[in-house]
């Protein structure tokens, strides 16, 4: 289980490693919790640190986009190698086929047959997954299953 205290331990471990990329990245997710923790008025659950966790990695990709447009190597290297700090706080990432499986078994549990139950579907896997695929590939998966 995700702690605060285990972020708390890795920052400082990375303190006193001097390990300024990862002391940084920390520290925003820390800040992140934190604020998330004030608009809800009260501590989190894990599924929420999870996402919060993902949101940090995806706003990491599209930076990664932009300095691949302004041909920053520097920047794109800090970015990919905050990602991997952040990642050791998921946990492990189904596969496409692992998805597949858990797609199909919610597809026949609620008789789901053409496109537009796309989002009856998506509704209940997405929190079944939570946290081990991103929803982009959940919901291609569905797609591909339905269409």
């Amino acid at each position: 289980m995700i702690s605060k205290i285990t972020f708390e331990d890795d920052l400082h471990n990375a303190m006193r490693q001097k390990n300024e990329i990862a002391k940084n990245t920390i520290k925003i997710l820390i800040s992140s919790i934190k604020m998330a923790e004030i608009e809800k008025g009260s501590s989190l659950d894990e599924a929420t640190i999870l996402s919060i966790i993902q949101r940090e990695i995806k706003m990491r990709r599209e930076s990664i986009a932009e300095f691949t447009k302004g041909n920053r190597p520097d920047l794109i290297q800090t970015a990919e190698i905050e990602i991997q700090i952040l990642q050791k706080y998921l946990p492990a990432q189904l596969s496409d086929e692992e998805i597949t499986i858990a797609a199909i078994e919610t597809i026949k549990e609620i008789n789901a047959a053409s496109p537009s139950d796309i989002g009856k579907v998506m509704k209940i896997l997405i929190p079944k997954l939570s946290g081990k695929a991103p929803a982009e590939r959940i919901s291609a998966i569905v797609r591909s299953l339905l269409s």
